[in-house]
C-alpha cells in the first residue's frame, strides 16, 4: 500500500472519482441487459427459465421455491450460525423499530392538513447467490421492510448449484418469508419490475448484485422504485499515533477482500503509524484466504494518506464521502460532529466495520462511491410512502382563495384561478 501526501492526494481522490463509475455498465452490458429485460417482459416465465439454464448451468424446473425445500435447506445450516442469525435479527429489528414514522394532522383557520404514512404494499428483494451466499443481506433487506409494515415480500435468489444455500435458507426461515424464487441476474430484476405468470410485479426492488443486476435496476427505475445503485465497497479510517496498527490493517483488509475495485484508505498525521500499518498489512495479507483479490484492491485503490493534522484529514474524508468511516483517534467522539459525509461511522478502536456488517443493528446497505453526500443507509423510510392531505371547510377556503387566485393569474393558469372563483360565486 502506497503512502501519499501533498499534491498526490488530489490525484488519488480524482482516481477514486473515476472508480465511482466502475459499477456502471458499458454500452455492451447495457445492450445485453436491455435485451434480457425486453425478453422477460414479452415472454415471462419461459424467458426466466431460458436465462436460468444459460447463466446458472442448471435445468430450470419450477421457478418458485417451496416452503419444504427451504426448511430442508435451512436444517443443514450450522446451529451456531442459526443462533448468530437470530441474535443479529433481534438487534437489527430493535434498531429499525426506532426509524418508524407516524402520520400527523393539524388544523388552523378552517383547514386541516395531514401527512399520511403508509407502507409499500409489495417489495422485491434480490439476494446474491452466485460466487458466495449472504444470509446477512436477507436480514438487512427484509427486516426494515417488515418493520415498515410491508405486506408482501418476494425474494429472488439465484441457485447455480440447483439448491438454495443453507445459510440463506436459514435466514429466510427465520424471517418467515414464504415467497421465494430461484432466479437471479437481470432477468430476476425484470420479473420483479414487470411481472410474469409466476412472479407478481412489485412496487420497489432492493438488494445488491453484480453489474448486470445494478444495470437492470437502473433501467427499470421509474416503473418501480429501487433502493440505490451500489458500487464497490470502501472503507476510510482516520487515525492518530494512539491507534493500533494491527486493528487498522485488519479493517482495511476486511474491505479489500470484497473485490478488486474495493477501496481501503487510511488517513493519519503520524508517519510512524503509517509505516507500521504497511508492515501489518503485508503480514496479515499473507494469511488471507482471498489474498489475490485483496492484493489487487490495495494496489489499485488503497492508500495511506499522510496529512499535516487530523483537521486536514477530516476535510479529505468529507470530500471522499466514504461508505464506511472509522475514527481511531485519542478523542474520536469530538471528531464526529465534523463529519459531514459518510454512510456509516464507527467510533473508537473497538467498533470495527464488521460489527455493522452483521450484528450491531444499523443497516449494512450503504451509499458508496461518494453518494453519501446525498444518500442514506437503507432503512424503514425506504419502505414507506408519504401522502399529503388537505381538508378545508368553507371558511378556510375563503381565507386562502384570493391568495390562490392571485398566484394562478400571475402564472397565466386561468383554469386554476377559475376553480377558486367558481366556488366564491356559490358561497
Amino acid at each position: 500500500m502506497r503512502i501519499i501526501k501533498g499534491s498526490a492526494i488530489a490525484q488519488f481522490i480524482k482516481k477514486l472519482g473515476r472508480r465511482a463509475g466502475g459499477h456502471s455498465a458499458d454500452d455492451g452490458i447495457e445492450s445485453k441487459v436491455r435485451k434480457i429485460i425486453n425478453d422477460v417482459r414479452k415472454n415471462g416465465d419461459s424467458a426466466l427459465r431460458k436465462y436460468t439454464e444459460k447463466f446458472d448451468s442448471i435445468k430450470a424446473g419450477k421457478i418458485g421455491v417451496g416452503r419444504n425445500e427451504i426448511k430442508a435447506a435451512a436444517a443443514k445450516a450450522p446451529k451456531e450460525l442459526t443462533r448468530a442469525l437470530k441474535e443479529s435479527a433481534k438487534r437489527i429489528k430493535a434498531y429499525h423499530e426506532l426509524q418508524k414514522e407516524e402520520s400527523w394532522y393539524f388544523s388552523e383557520d378552517g383547514i386541516t392538513l395531514g401527512h399520511i404514512i403508509r407502507p409499500l404494499e409489495r417489495v422485491g428483494v434480490y439476494i446474491p447467490g452466485g460466487k458466495a451466499a449472504y444470509p446477512s443481506t436477507v436480514l438487512m433487506n427484509v427486516i426494515p421492510a417488515k418493520v415498515a409494515g410491508v405486506n408482501e415480500i418476494a425474494l429472488c435468489v439465484p441457485t447455480p448449484e440447483g439448491m438454495i444455500n443453507p445459510a440463506v435458507a436459514a435466514a429466510i426461515t427465520l424471517l418467515e418469508i414464504t415467497e421465494v424464487y430461484a432466479v437471479g441476474g437481470a432477468q430476476a430484476v425484470a420479473a420483479m419490475a414487470y411481472g410474469t405468470e409466476t412472479i407478481k410485479k412489485v412496487d420497489k426492488i432492493v438488494g445488491p448484485g453484480n453489474v448486470f443486476v445494478a444495470t437492470a435496476k437502473k433501467m427499470v427505475f421509474g416503473d418501480v422504485g429501487i433502493d440505490m445503485i451500489a458500487g464497490p465497497s470502501e472503507i476510510l479510517i482516520i487515525a492518530d499515533k494512539s491507534a493500533d496498527p494491527s486493528f487498522i490493517a485488519a479493517d482495511l483488509l476486511g474491505q479489500a477482500e470484497h473485490d478488486e475495485m474495493a477501496s481501503s484508505i487510511l488517513i493519519t498525521d503520524s508517519a510512524s503509524l503509517a509505516a507500521n500499518v504497511k508492515k501489518e498489512l503485508s503480514a496479515q495479507m499473507k494469511r488471507l484466504r482471498r489474498r489475490g483479490i485483496a492484493e489487487k484492491s490495495v494496489k489499485s485503490y488503497g492508500a495511506v494518506i499522510l496529512v499535516e493534522d487530523i483537521a486536514e484529514g477530516i476535510d479529505i474524508a468529507n470530500r471522499i464521502a466514504p461508505e464506511h468511516l472509522e475514527l481511531m483517534t485519542k478523542n474520536s467522539g469530538k471528531i464526529l460532529p465534523k463529519i459531514k459525509n459518510a454512510g456509516a461511522v464507527f467510533i473508537g478502536d473497538w467498533s470495527p466495520e464488521s460489527l455493522g456488517d452483521y450484528s450491531a443493528g444499523p443497516n449494512h446497505t450503504l451509499p458508496t462511491c461518494g453518494t453519501s453526500r446525498f444518500s442514506s443507509p437503507l432503512g424503514v423510510y425506504d419502505f414507506i410512502k408519504r401522502t399529503s392531505m388537505i381538508n378545508a371547510n368553507k371558511e378556510g377556503f375563503i381565507s386562502l382563495s384570493k391568495t390562490v387566485a392571485e398566484i394562478a393569474d400571475n402564472e397565466g393558469l386561468e383554469g386554476h384561478a377559475n376553480s377558486v372563483r367558481v366556488r366564491l360565486k356559490k358561497r
